[in-house]
Parts: structure tokens; C-alpha cells; sequence
């Protein structure tokens, strides 16, 4: 049995084309790919990259200044956020939580609008493996283009699960049976009605989206397809610790808000939403509202989708 698409990069002693990440005693990363007969070279000095191929991971070097350095393979959160950008990426906090809240698995057929830069599409290929089925659509060329490379880059090789589009989903989406539908992109809610008729009952919607505004109306837009159960809706914060001896304290940064994401579950065919039971805030919603495509209040603007990704920048 034939390994997965790109697991023989991540294991075994460097190879010539493998990505290798130092780390310097300041604990500042330097990424670069090996290639027989250069040298590397920082302010520190420099080293051939024939001392790494053929040795482990985990082996440190020295430069001509006598600074060491630990070589190691990035990790994939490590590759997406030093990769070439078209667009902002998906963090890994919150691409793990689209792994983890969409239920990804082994051999889902996947379809992601909005690919930027490639990140988020790394992290579904390599959930899925080989087996599954993921079907991008990307509205701009450049920015597909950009995740092309970054997502061969990364496996060493076109990946046999993926298929790149370019264009709007709403006007492409041919996909059907799909398991898992992931939209990031500004408009979510104008494509309901193509994301409903692909996926399978049962099957989850999960939408990335970066304001407020963004999240209500596409919260209040899955309720009133009817389509879906009650969506649920989360951010996630990363904060980092110092621990040094009785130091032990939050570190005085973290990663914050990046993007909100909700998830929603297809109904089976014919069946309504069960009506829900929890009571609104007094002031929630005003005394004229009639929903999110009555034409006033915060549903009257006029923003079309696009499929490149959410401006989170």
C-alpha cells in the first residue's frame, strides 16, 4: 500500500527539496528548502546545506560565526504562516477548529469557496487524504495561482484530491452528495440556496466571516432558508504562557480575533427546522423587522458575494 500524498516529506532524514525551519537561540525561525552545494547564510555566519542532507531531524548546526542552530521540518501551522501570501490566511487556531467543528474525516468529499492563499485547503487535504474529494473555487486567478503553488509546495506534488476552480460558486457549484461545504468569504448568504442543494442531509455548512454585521446576516439567513438546523457561532483566542522558573504568567500578547466561524446541519428533504424555544433580548430586533431580506434596516445593503477570501486584515 502506496504511502499518502506527501507523508514521506514529513518523516526519515533531510532529503535534497525538503523545507527545513532553524531555530536560533533567540528562538526566531528561519525557513528555506535544501539544495546540494549552497550555503545558508545569516548575520551569524553561514553553513552548507550538505551538512543537513542525509542527517535527522532534530540535529543542530554551527555557523562559520560559531552560532548554533536547531534544524528541524516546519510544521504545517508553521509552513502557512511563512508561505507566500495572494491573500490573508486562516490561522491555524482556526483552521483546527474547522477540522475539528466540521467534523473533516478520512475520505469527505469537501467544498471550500474561497481559497486566498492556500492554508485552509493544506489543512483539508491533508484531513481527508487521498481518498476524499476537495473541490476549491477561488473568484481570482492570481490568488489561485498563489495557493496552487503553496499547496503543491507543501506536498511535494499536485495533490490527487484536489480540484481548483476559478469563479464564483454560486454560479459553478455542480458538485452534489458533498459532505461538508466551508465558506470564506464575504457574502455566505447568497449561496445557500446552491450550498443546500449539494450537500447530503446531515451534512455541515461552516462559514468564516470577519465582522459582526457579516455573522448576524448570515446567521439570520440560515434560519430563514429552512434547510438547516440552528446554526451555532464561536470565535477562539490563543494566548500563549511564560514560564521561567516561579515566572509563570500570560504572555503579554496573543492572538485575538482573527474571523468568527459558524456551523449549520442539513436537513433531510421536506423537513422543517423545529421551531426555536429560546427567548430574544427585549430590543433584539426592531418593531418593523421582517427578517433579513425585507430590504430595511442592516438587511437592506447591497453586497454581492465574492469568492476570494475574507478580508481579515
Amino acid at each position: 500500500m502506496s504511502e499518502p500524498t506527501g507523508a514521506a516529506r514529513r518523516r526519515g532524514p533531510f532529503q535534497v527539496g525538503d523545507q527545513v525551519q532553524l531555530t536560533d537561540p533567540k528562538g526566531r525561525h528561519y525557513t528555506f528548502t535544501l539544495e546540494a552545494g549552497k550555503n545558508f547564510h545569516t548575520h551569524k555566519g553561514s553553513f552548507p546545506h550538505d551538512e543537513l542532507i542525509g542527517a535527522p531531524e532534530g540535529t543542530v548546526v554551527r555557523t562559520t560565526g560559531n552560532v548554533a542552530y536547531l534544524a528541524l521540518r516546519p510544521l504545517l501551522p508553521d509552513y502557512v504562516l511563512s508561505m507566500p501570501r495572494g491573500a490573508a490566511v486562516v490561522y491555524p487556531k482556526d483552521a483546527g477548529q474547522i477540522l475539528a467543528m466540521a467534523d473533516i474525516f478520512p475520505g469527505a468529499r469537501v467544498v471550500e469557496a474561497g481559497v486566498g492563499s492556500g492554508s485552509l485547503s493544506t489543512f483539508l487535504l491533508r484531513a481527508i487524504g487521498d481518498q476524499g474529494m476537495l473541490h476549491s473555487y477561488e473568484r481570482r486567478a492570481d490568488f489561485a495561482e498563489i495557493a496552487k503553488q503553496n499547496v503543491e509546495r507543501y506536498f511535494g506534488a499536485p495533490h490527487p484530491a484536489w480540484r481548483l476552480t476559478v469563479g464564483d460558486l454560486q454560479d459553478n457549484l455542480s458538485d452534489t452528495d458533498v459532505d461538508r461545504v466551508i465558506l470564506d468569504m464575504l457574502a455566505p448568504w447568497e449561496c445557500l440556496g446552491p450550498v443546500s442543494k449539494a450537500l447530503v442531509p446531515g451534512g455541515i455548512l461552516c462559514a468564516y466571516v470577519a465582522t459582526t454585521t457579516q455573522l448576524a446576516r448570515t446567521v439570520e439567513a440560515i434560519r430563514e432558508h429552512g434547510t438547516f438546523n440552528e446554526p451555532a457561532a464561536w470565535e477562539t483566542m490563543v494566548r500563549t504562557w511564560h514560564v521561567e522558573g516561579l515566572a509563570v504568567r500570560p504572555d503579554h500578547r496573543m492572538i485575538g480575533h482573527t474571523g468568527f466561524l459558524l456551523t449549520a446541519r442539513r436537513l433531510a428533504d421536506g423537513v422543517e427546522p423545529p421551531l426555536r424555544r429560546r427567548r430574544p433580548a427585549k430590543g433584539a430586533y426592531g418593531e418593523d423587522y421582517a427578517g433579513w431580506g425585507s430590504g430595511g434596516g442592516a438587511a437592506g445593503g447591497t453586497e454581492s458575494a465574492t469568492n476570494g477570501s475574507a478580508d481579515r486584515g
